[in-house]
């Protein structure tokens, strides 16, 4: 029975380890300091919570956090490694820069443990379904394959430390660009009285986009507290040389304004919702 340790139990981390124990493997967890939310789901996926010294036993370490959190994360594990033999790879699974990578990959600078960039693209897993894919590069001794073993669909690429966040990048960029930027000219159709006929040509025209939309403006709004982050990475991935990057920057501009919406008077989730159920409801 492998035993691995994943360091976080959000909705993505709780149910990675769930799809892990379903498999027959232990993952250990950290909840020091944790919510009572948090502490009920790495309850509910089976993950057992230890001491930080005792996730030295696991055979993998993984990282799955949001970005704003990763360097603090392998700052954590790197503590409790020195003078442990044989220490696990550390998989850093989380939504950041190639840059912020290899900041993580620094914190563990002479300790001899080896660290691994991974990218999660795809929801958390469910049963039945064999997604989402974690693609991780630098793995050259195929040190994931104890993942895949467990239920986990692996791609693992060829390209140096790095890659697999550039991917990731690339990726959330226009996934999640494209929600951000639907959910900002939905709300601007709204205060100009347009909203109505937007959605209807939406549905005429585009109808895979408005499709796109109806599904993914409501799954964002819990989320949005966490896209904030991911969007800023994006941008310092693209650098100040494109003109691109100034794009995400408002685009974290976006998902916090969400974020306060969501936690606060939830207008601007009404005006969405309102214009979504539009069609729905056939005008």
């Amino acid at each position: 029975m492998q035993t691995f340790a994943i360091i976080g139990a959000g909705a993505m981390g709780s149910a990675v380890a769930k799809r892990l124990v379903d498999h027959g493997a232990t993952v250990l967890t950290c909840l020091e300091g944790r919510s009572e939310q948090t502490i009920a789901r790495a309850k509910a996926a089976g993950m057992v919570p230890v001491g930080r010294q005792e996730l030295a036993k696991a055979e993998i370490i993984l990282s799955i956090v949001p970005p704003a959190e990763a360097i603090g994360v392998a700052g954590l594990v790197a503590e409790i490694l020195p003078g442990v033999q044989a220490p696990p790879p550390f998989i850093d699974l989380n939504a950041i820069a190639p840059k912020t990578m290899q900041a993580v990959a620094a914190r563990f600078g002479g300790s001899g443990v080896e660290v691994l960039d991974g990218a999660i693209i795809g929801g958390p897993p469910v049963p039945g379904k064999s997604g989402p894919t974690l693609y991780i590069s630098g793995d050259t001794a195929a040190r994931t394959r104890l993942l895949e073993e467990c239920g986990l669909k692996i791609r693992r690429l060829d390209g140096p430390l790095g890659a697999a966040s550039a991917l990731k990048m690339c990726y959330a960029g226009i996934n999640k660009g494209f929600v951000g930027l639907g959910a900002a000219m939905l709300l601007a159709a709204s205060r100009s009285g347009a909203a109505e006929s937007l959605k209807a040509e939406l549905a005429e025209s585009l109808p895979d986009v408005d499709r796109k939309l109806s599904k993914s403006i409501p799954d964002m709004y819990p989320k949005a507290y966490r896209w904030v982050a991911e969007m800023q990475e994006i941008a310092d991935f693209l650098g100040e040389d494109d003109p691109a990057a100034g794009i995400f920057r408002g685009m974290a501009d976006v998902f916090a304004r969400m974020a306060g919406d969501v936690e606060g008077s939830r207008l601007l989730v009404g005006q969405l919702d309102e214009i979504l159920a539009t069609a729905e409801t056939g005008g």
